[in-house]
């Protein structure tokens, strides 16, 4: 069963963004192995000046970022240029952001993952072994620009089950899941 992107001529790419603690990883992955689709966590691109700064509670600025996003673009068309779909996890933040993304010769489609800000610290607060400190949090609500209503993709709030969000994004997307999915899921 081919996704759309696919019957167009072109893989598909899920780019499920949203200020950091949201739960990115954890749908992106449930995502991914649902349609299975290659997937990749976007903090694997940061460098490691990005990755310094962060750590030390400094926010990126667009000059940090441009040369990350790039990367990350690169890898969506290395992996569409194999005839791959992929899901991948990104802030992307600011829509001139998700620009540089849509860039890459796939169906590039967004997943915004919306929640209250005290949620997403509380959540935030009691996660292990990620370099993203709470403190730069309101900056990350602060620089979030929403998806605009020309932009192809969905926003799914965060307060349900992560297999739930999941169940609301393949819906919102109009993804079809394959059928030896759905046989496993059973």
């Amino acid at each position: 069963m081919a996704s759309n992107g696919e019957a167009a001529g072109r893989p598909d790419c899920v780019v499920v963004m949203g200020p950091s603690g949201v739960g990115k990883t954890t749908v992106a992955q449930a995502l991914a192995a649902r349609l299975g689709w290659a997937f990749a966590e976007a903090d694997e691109f940061h460098p490691p000046a990005n990755i310094a700064k962060m750590s030390a509670g400094v926010p990126l600025d667009d000059d940090d970022r441009a040369p990350w996003l790039v990367l990350i673009r690169d890898w969506i068309g290395a992996q569409a240029g194999e005839g791959a779909s992929t899901v991948v996890t990104c802030s992307a933040l600011k829509r001139r952001y998700r620009d540089v993304l849509r860039g890459a010769p796939a169906r590039v489609r967004f997943l915004e993952l919306a929640g209250d800000p005290a949620l997403v610290e509380d959540r935030m607060s009691h996660r292990a072994g990620h370099y993203m400190p709470t403190s730069l949090l309101a900056s990350q609500f602060a620089a979030l620009e929403p998806l605009a209503t020309d932009e192809a993709g969905a926003r799914v709030d965060i307060t349900a089950s992560p297999q739930t969000v999941v169940d609301r994004a393949v819906a919102a997307l109009g993804l079809e899941r394959p059928t030896s999915a759905v046989s496993a899921a059973r």
